[in-house]
C-alpha cells in the first residue's frame, strides 16, 4: 500500500473504546448512509450466495467479503483525507500532526490494516458496530482476541484442514464442509433482511420509524472453522445531546460494552 502503510505495524490506541460520529443533517445525508447500508446487506446475499455454491472455495467468499470492507474504508478515507489518506494517518501516528482529519484517517488506516492482517492471522475477530440515531450514526470498529462469538454460527473449510484422513473419511469430511456451509448460508442470508430493517430508506420510512437502529457483527477463523455472526442492537437514546456538523471521534457508546459482555466469552479481550 505504498512507502507509509510498509512502515506501519499497527496502533490500537486510535481504536480501542473510541468510535467515528457522522452527522445526519438531512434526507440527502440519510440517503447516501442508507444505499451503503445496502451496500452492506447484498455484500452478505452475495457471500451467502458463494458459500451455497460447492465449486466456490470458501477462502474466495471470505476473501471476497474482506475485498468489500477494505474497498469501503478506502473510500471513507479518500473521502476524508483524499488521495494522500495514507500520508495524513502516518503523521497523526507519529505525532507529526494532531487534528480531527489526522485522527479520523488513522482510524480508518488502521481498521484498514487490521483488516487485511485478517487474511493470514486466526483468532483475531473483526466485531464492529454500526449504530443509528435521529441526527447522526456511529461507526465503532473493533477487533477481539478471539475467532468466535457466543452467538457466531461455524462452518468449515476443506481447504484449510490440515487433519491427515484416510481415503474413505475424507469424501464424508468434505460433504460434512459442505453441508456447514450451506447451513451458515442461510443464516447470513437472513441476516441482510435485518440490516435492510434497521436502516430502511428515507423516502419509504417516517422518520419516527427510521431514527433508531443498529447492528453488530461478527467474523473471524481458528484453522479450517470460520465464524460469522450478527444482530440487532438498540441504540442509547441518551448517548448524544449535542448535534455536530462534521464527522468526529467518540468515545464508545454503552451499546459496546453490552455487546460485549452478551457475545464474548470472559477470555477474550478488545485489542
Amino acid at each position: 500500500m505504498g512507502e507509509h502503510s510498509r512502515k506501519f505495524n499497527g496502533d490500537t490506541k486510535v481504536l480501542y473504546r473510541q468510535a467515528v460520529k457522522t452527522p445526519l443533517p438531512n434526507e440527502d445525508a440519510e440517503r447516501v448512509f442508507h444505499e451503503n447500508m445496502m451496500g452492506v446487506a447484498d455484500a452478505q446475499v452475495k457471500k451467502a450466495d458463494m458459500l451455497e455454491d460447492p465449486d466456490v472455495p470458501l477462502i474466495e467468499a471470505y476473501e471476497r467479503q474482506l475485498e468489500g470492507i477494505s474497498a469501503a474504508y478506502r473510500t471513507r478515507l479518500d473521502q476524508i483525507a483524499g488521495d494522500e489518506y495514507e500520508r495524513v494517518a502516518m503523521e497523526y501516528h507519529t505525532g507529526e500532526r494532531d487534528d480531527t482529519k489526522g485522527a479520523l484517517a488513522a482510524y480508518y488506516f488502521e481498521g484498514l490494516w487490521r483488516m487485511q492482517q485478517r487474511i493470514t492471522v486466526a483468532d483475531m475477530l473483526f466485531f464492529p458496530i454500526i449504530l443509528r440515531y435521529p441526527d447522526c450514526f456511529t461507526v465503532n470498529i473493533r477487533f477481539a482476541s478471539t475467532y468466535l462469538t457466543t452467538e457466531s454460527v461455524l462452518y468449515e473449510s476443506p481447504e484449510h484442514s490440515e487433519e491427515d484422513l484416510d481415503e474413505k473419511y475424507h469424501e464424508r469430511y468434505y460433504n460434512d464442509s459442505l453441508y456447514s456451509q450451506k447451513e451458515a448460508a442461510q443464516q447470513i442470508r437472513d441476516w441482510a433482511t435485518i440490516i435492510r430493517e434497521e436502516f430502511p430508506d428515507p423516502d419509504e420510512v417516517p422518520f419516527e420509524e427510521r431514527k433508531y437502529g443498529g447492528i453488530v457483527s461478527a467474523g473471524g477463523r481458528r484453522g479450517s472453522v470460520f465464524s460469522s455472526m450478527l444482530k440487532r442492537v438498540e441504540p442509547d437514546p441518551d448517548r448524544f445531546s449535542d448535534s455536530i456538523d462534521q464527522p468526529m471521534l467518540v468515545d464508545e457508546g454503552p451499546e459496546a460494552q453490552r455487546t460485549e459482555d452478551e457475545l464474548l466469552t470472559e477470555d477474550a479481550l478488545i485489542i
